[in-house]
């Protein structure tokens, strides 16, 4: 794939990087330099907010929530004065991947974050995780990597830097919470209840699991980390330190004998962690009882550790999106020529207009990327293939692409031939203003310009923004393989008129 439309230029030693993860339970702030190729941390802070706690039974997040979160977010906002914004992501998790109002809660955030917050997939999650600790605990071993959440648990199996498997299932530490302990007692019902609603969970993916199979196994997250503590502190865990399914059992006779959340007083627990930690432990042990682990090594690196790596690999040429873009084509079995013909012209259409529309680098990525994969809806049915572009787009696991990054995209699938509806004008703006109009319109021209799907070079086309609402182009001398492209153009015209855009067309003439 292309590099020129990269946003920023590879990270040197000593720049710094942060990441914060609005996750369903804390949100967390990591700050990092550079050192040697590695990320190393230099401010980490977290904040108990218990967003999940947030949302009620139909999945919509309270006020009193929205405010806890939003106050932590300007705390961390505050420390972020000597990072760049171009070097900063947000990602958020379960409880907003859940909440039917999250936009609510995102368009306020996003008035106060130097970038705007990303909801990721729990697939992209558990990619994300698996990252930060292949970096965090380097192993040349197949390892199952787990990650006990607030509102859901990753579960990834991957060798090296590079994820296998990856699933994330609906159970976490506070969802859990309040549907098991939520009066604060620590009963054997509410344990029992627990651990069986865990246990069916897991082995919904345990045969795909055990066949991929794996040969140590590591944990993440504050639950995990809260648990390996108290073991290690009671002599629980093993001579390595690790967590062992015996030592959880005995800390679940614990946690009953203590019989309230408010009177849990142990060793590496923190206080904001106490009220879900049942829960948590009930989730960890269901694990480790349906998929056989006996220990477990617990890793410092997670999800924000994932996210600056991951960013790492955007700055470095290395960017997960291109190779997941690649892989679409080839799953799809798109036409690379052809696909390869549109990007080229659509990019040739951008670099002419990105000034005067205000589009930046990011934006001719997405024109780049939704061009070479415009046309993989063929692969289901030729009739409204636009339509199948855009529902595979926006539905399937795409790595390195968060859910507004698929919406966007499939936004560009569905506009980019037949005819374009007023009503759809409202709606692309909404998902990514102005600047998604311009990218449908500019797809439009460069999917238009190669229907012939000839092999002669393209009559030289110039694109004039001459205001927001009046766009010139001129098509060069043309030849008999494109006597065509003239008529079309013109038919463009109406199209165009329904979006508000004025479309002049122009002939060039010869000397």
């Amino acid at each position: 794939m292309p590099k020129d439309y990269l946003k920023n230029p590879p990270l040197a030693d000593d720049e710094m990087m942060a990441a914060i993860d609005i996750g369903s339970n804390s949100f967390h702030l990591a700050i990092a330099r550079l050192d040697h190729g590695e990320v190393r941390k230099v401010v980490s802070m977290s904040e108990k907010v218990q967003l999940a706690a947030g949302l009620d039974e139909n999945n919509i997040l309270g006020a009193a929530a929205e405010k806890r979160g939003l106050e932590c977010l300007s705390r961390f906002v505050a420390r972020l004065d000597s990072v760049p914004p171009e070097r900063i992501r947000v990602v958020a998790t379960n409880a907003l991947r859940q909440a039917k109002n999250a936009n609510d809660f995102i368009t306020r955030a996003n008035k106060i974050l130097p970038k705007p917050i990303e909801i990721i997939a729990g697939r992209e999650e558990a990619r994300l995780i698996y990252l930060g600790v292949s970096h965090t605990n380097a192993s040349s071993d197949k390892r199952l990597v787990i990650d006990i959440g607030g509102g859901s648990t990753e579960f990834i199996i991957g060798q090296e830097f590079d994820p296998l498997l990856t699933e994330s299932l609906q159970m976490g530490c506070v969802a859990f919470t309040q549907k098991y302990f939520s009066d604060g007692l620590i009963t054997k019902d509410a344990f029992n209840n627990a651990i069986s609603a865990a246990r069916k969970e897991v082995l919904a993916i345990n045969g795909r699991y055990q066949k991929v199979g794996w040969s140590s196994v590591v944990g993440s997250s504050g639950t995990i980390k809260a648990v390996r503590n108290v073991l290690v502190s009671k002599g629980w865990a093993d001579e390595q330190e690790r967590i062992t399914y015996k030592g959880v059992k005995k800390l679940e006779k614990l946690l009953l004998k203590i019989g309230n959340v408010d009177d849990i007083d142990l060793e590496g627990v923190k206080e904001h962690r106490k009220a879900v930690f049942p829960a948590g432990v009930a989730v960890l042990r269901a694990i480790m009882k349906v998929l056989g682990i006996e220990t477990m090594v617990y890793s410092d690196g997670a999800l924000r550790e994932g996210v600056m790596y991951d960013m790492l690999g955007r700055f470095a040429s290395e960017d997960v999106r291109d190779r997941s873009v690649l892989a679409l084509i080839k799953r799809y079995s798109g036409d690379k020529k052809q696909a390869k013909q549109v990007v080229k012209t659509s990019l040739n259409l951008f670099e002419q207009v990105k000034a005067k529309l205000a589009l930046n680098s990011e934006d001719g990525d997405l024109l780049r990327r939704a061009a070479s994969l415009h046309e993989i809806g063929l692969a289901i049915a030729h009739s409204s293939y636009h339509k199948h572009s855009a529902y595979l787009i926006e539905y399937s696991d795409i790595p390195g692409f968060s859910q507004v990054d698929q919406k966007r995209m499939a936004q560009l699938m569905l506009n980019h031939r037949r005819k374009l509806k007023a009503d759809m004008l409202e709606q692309t703006c909404t998902i990514g203003g102005d600047s998604l109009v311009y990218l449908c319109l500019l797809l439009r021209l460069a999917v238009l310009a190669h229907h012939s799907r000839s092999d002669h070079e393209l009559p030289e086309l110039e694109l004039k923004v001459i205001d927001d609402n009046r766009w010139q182009i001129t098509v060069g001398e043309s030849s008999e393989h494109y006597a065509f492209l003239l008529s079309d153009l013109h038919t463009e015209v109406e199209q165009f008129a329904k979006w508000g855009v004025k479309l002049s067309v122009v002939e060039a003439k010869c000397d």
